[in-house]
């Protein structure tokens, strides 16, 4: 498609198919319409995580000057007990918390998979609400941060190795934030904050200073005092007969990360929005058969539906 007819389906409303662009060119076409989109975000759709990976290497290699922002789905099956990866949840934090902001260098492309476009995310305010930030020489209640930390998703652990995790050593504090390329360490005398330093994950030595920490949530499930109340309205409004009995409900009462938690998003908000409402006007493309990968994930979706329905049905009225 030529450069101004490209410019023109770009401005039409409603759907335009861009035929003719091969498997190796066709993020070379995506980039393209990055470039031609102006201040409007680009959200690419493709029908798998291989093609978008593939997909972002073409738009780095043809148009390198376009900003790439992941946001992959989560690596659980529909329904799950276990929780998603952490790399998972920081790179799609970063993305929802950026495109919250608006804080995105045009031109760019959310790159995206069929998967990942039709899950529910946690409304916009809420993460706009959800920020630290701190500068060396500030004063900082290292108890209120750690309670930031809990409330927003991020892990203790004795060593951070994975974005979404923290430790303290006294009065020294590392944290692993979402989206950022190496963990940083804050050295604290007292409540005041002396240094702040970027290391190594795996050598855990210093690889420079910083003059400012900016955190946002890891984790799409924030605990705070709203969302606990909201969570067990809700959870007993749709399980009425259980509650205090419940592993989950008495976890999440206690404040406590319950494994696999993210998949009772729904119940800790009043509404869920999608990546599309974080996007705002943007411009939409997809690839080729990923409105048909979307239909084969909806049909997945109600597969895993109707065998929970059977097994609390089984569990309720016993098995034959």
């Amino acid at each position: 498609m030529k450069r101004i007819e490209l410019k023109s389906a770009i401005a039409s409303p409603g759907k335009v198919i861009i035929s003719g662009a091969p498997e190796a060119l066709d993020g070379k076409v995506a980039g393209e319409i990055a470039r031609l989109a102006e201040d409007r975000l680009v959200v690419h759709v493709a029908r798998d995580d291989q093609r978008a990976s593939m997909i972002g290497e073409a738009i780095t290699f043809f148009a390198p000057e376009v900003n790439i922002i992941p946001f992959p789905a989560w690596d659980c099956l529909p329904y799950d007990r276990v929780s998603p990866v952490a790399d998972i949840l920081a790179r799609r934090m970063s993305a929802l918390t950026q495109l919250a902001a608006g804080n995105i260098d045009k031109p760019a492309v959310l790159l995206t998979t069929a998967n990942a476009i039709i899950q529910k995310v946690p409304p916009r305010d809420i993460l706009r609400s959800a920020s630290f930030a701190a500068k060396p020489g500030s004063r900082v209640d290292t108890n209120e941060l750690q309670k930031y930390l809990a409330v927003n998703g991020f892990t203790r652990t004795g060593t951070v190795v994975d974005p979404g995790d923290f430790a303290i050593r006294g009065g020294i504090i590392d944290i692993y934030p979402p989206g950022s390329e190496e963990p940083v360490r804050l050295d604290f005398f007292g409540d005041t904050l002396e240094s702040i330093r970027s290391f190594d994950a795996q050598s855990q030595r210093t690889t420079g200073q910083l003059q400012e920490l900016k955190l946002d949530a890891a984790n799409e499930v924030l605990l705070n005092d709203e969302t606990i109340a909201q969570f067990r309205t809700s959870y007993t409004a749709q399980f009425s007969g259980t509650g205090m009995n419940d592993a989950v409900y008495e976890a999440v009462s206690a404040g406590r990360r319950y494994q696999g938690v993210e998949h009772w998003l729904a119940l800790f908000y009043e509404k869920l929005e999608t990546v599309l409402d974080y996007a705002g006007n943007c411009v939409l493309t997809m690839d080729h058969l990923a409105e048909e990968s979307i239909d084969a994930r909806c049909a997945l979706i109600e597969e895993y539906y109707q065998a929970r329905i059977e097994a609390l049905n089984k569990d309720t009225f016993g098995a034959p």
